[in-house]
């Protein structure tokens, strides 16, 4: 969340960038209450001082008339005090509850947009792949190479769901490892990470575990939820810890199955593996110093380029609009990669990377001990190494041959063990 007295002393611009991020939150109650909590703690510590001087004079050489008098008076000073502490209580919790809407500041070079249509391309690698024949989606070459099966998972498991067999096993487990050795040889401490986190956790992060809205499986009388990306386990892997200046900063990388409701997401580009409440990810997080951060963005980019290039898969790089940048993010990077399986081809989002400052930081009381000796928030940020069911997406569709094989990109021939993916 954003500092309290930032709110305060920044108001008018952080209602302005909550309006250009098309959220709902309330500033000026988060200010007022702000207020409120600062005259209840100086009224409470007024009372504690009156409190504090009733005790000693009790201690005193008293005649029975003062003593008595002495004794009322600590009584109604131990009833004023505990009505203080409660509606102090009561303030704090609003509080924090109106803060936690309130969205990160957008960075100031980020594009003004309500929907993904307003995100700037900045760049491309890699042109679109040009076919002499009608190139097919990757739902029917998946069922006709006998690789992914949706029939079977709907009737098992519902829709939006997919089993992976024969070469599509191998092509998940060497995208993964691809990936992985990449972010090894830069130094990222590998894990796998648990598919379960609190809904503490999740809040912290910025996910709403709960409510219609909620992307989010939450489990029934368990106060926790399926994780819909390792940013969250990752992300509360610190919670409420100092972590040494020197460690800084902190590459992690993790590998989860990731599950998400998906509530709402609907259209033609929504089939098949590209929306679906279950997939495997590998997610990096980073944990630095403030000054750090905007340069660690551009390197997290740069890392999701470079696995991205290796697979020789067309694609654009998008600086996320306002509206679609997700309550955390100061800014978020797109990679959307090339699918010639939709239409007449089209680019559809495989990885993100966003620097959240020390918004998530705050929330779940990450600190570093600086050179001054105080304790000061980190800044916290993630991105997508490879979303294993997006990138199976755009290795079909891009590498297909008109007999209706698929060709590997050679990156992946060494962990797959096959080159090509024929009919059976």
């Amino acid at each position: 969340m954003l500092d309290y007295h930032f709110i305060v002393e920044n108001l008018p611009a952080v209602k302005e960038n909550i309006a250009v991020r098309f959220m709902k939150a309330d500033a000026d109650a988060v200010a007022s209450l702000y207020r409120r909590r600062t005259e209840l703690t100086t009224a409470l510590q007024q009372l504690q001082q009156r409190r504090n001087a009733n005790a000693a004079a009790m201690k005193g050489k008293l005649e029975s008339e003062q003593r008595s008098a002495l004794i009322e008076e600590g009584k109604r000073l131990k009833e004023d005090i505990a009505a203080a502490e409660a509606e102090l209580a009561k303030v704090e919790a609003d509080l924090g509850a109106e803060a936690r809407r309130i969205p990160n500041m957008a960075h100031p070079d980020a594009p003004i947009g309500k929907e993904d249509k307003d995100n700037l391309e900045i760049k491309r690698i890699g042109e679109p792949v040009k076919f002499g024949f009608a190139p097919k989606d990757h739902v029917q070459l998946g069922q006709e190479l006998d690789i992914i099966d949706f029939e079977a998972a709907a009737k098992v498991s519902g829709v939006k769901f997919y089993y992976l067999k024969n070469e599509g096993v191998f092509l998940e487990l060497g995208l993964v490892r691809y990936a992985f050795d990449i972010l090894r040889q830069k130094g990222f401490i590998p894990f796998i990470t648990p598919d379960i986190a609190k809904e503490e956790v999740l809040e912290g992060i910025g996910f709403n575990p709960r409510g219609a809205e909620s992307n989010v499986y939450a489990l029934e009388g368990e106060r926790a939820c399926l994780v819909g990306t390792a940013e969250i386990t990752l992300g509360g892997y610190y919670s409420n810890t100092i972590i040494a200046k020197d460690k800084l900063p902190l590459k992690m990388a993790g590998l989860s199955h990731c599950f998400r409701r998906e509530a709402g997401a609907a259209g033609q580009f929504s089939k098949g593996l590209y929306r679906v409440h279950q997939f495997t990810k590998l997610e990096m997080f980073v944990y630095c110093l403030p000054e750090e951060s905007d340069e660690l963005h551009e390197y997290l980019r740069s890392v999701e380029e470079e696995i991205f290039s290796g697979l020789e898969i067309p694609f654009r790089v998008v600086d996320t609009c306002t509206g679609d940048l997700g309550a955390p993010a100061y800014r978020k990077w797109d990679i959307e990669a090339w699918m010639p399986g939709r239409g007449d081809g089209e680019w559809g989002e495989v990885t993100s990377t966003s620097n959240c400052t020390d918004y998530q930081a705050r929330r779940l009381n990450v600190k570093y001990k600086d050179d001054d000796g105080k304790n000061k928030f980190v800044h916290m940020l993630n991105g997508t190494a490879i979303a294993v069911s997006r990138a199976i997406v755009a290795v079909l569709e891009n590498f297909q041959r008109e007999d209706g094989s698929v060709r590997l990109p050679k990156a992946l021939v060494p962990y797959c063990g096959f080159d090509i993916i024929k009919k059976k």
